[in-house]
């Protein structure tokens, strides 16, 4: 039940993994530092997503030169019981377009929603 106040808590359906994922999928050699600013979460906090993501098996990383490359292995399933039947491809390719970020050539506007106080 909502308060006349505002919702209680706020939540958003794609965990920080999920989003970390689809920005990774979008630009394979995105720093850390943009991640987080893309994510909203800390440095430190992607670092963190980003190697749970490596030892699960969805990512892996290597070298080039100064910069990471990062490589979205294919055939990967969602890990809960719920969706282990669906492959991770199915969210990156409803997800995975263009960068929605300001300034990247392309905005996405959700049409309904919590926009987080943001109103179109």
């Amino acid at each position: 039940m909502r308060d006349e106040q505002g919702p209680r808590t706020r939540w958003t359906f794609l965990t920080h993994h999920a989003r970390v994922l689809v920005a990774i999928s979008r630009d394979a050699e995105v720093r850390l530092r943009d991640l987080a600013a893309t994510c909203g979460v800390t440095e430190r906090a992607v670092q963190a997503i980003v190697t749970d993501l490596e030892d699960a098996g969805f990512l892996v990383r290597t070298r080039h030169g100064r910069r990471n490359h990062y490589h979205v292995v294919e055939g990967t399933y969602f890990r809960h019981p719920a969706e282990a039947h669906q492959e991770i491809a199915g969210l990156l390719a409803l997800f995975g377009g263009p960068d929605p970020r300001p300034g990247s050539g392309h905005q996405q506007r959700l049409p309904t929603g919590d926009h987080h106080g943001e109103h179109p």
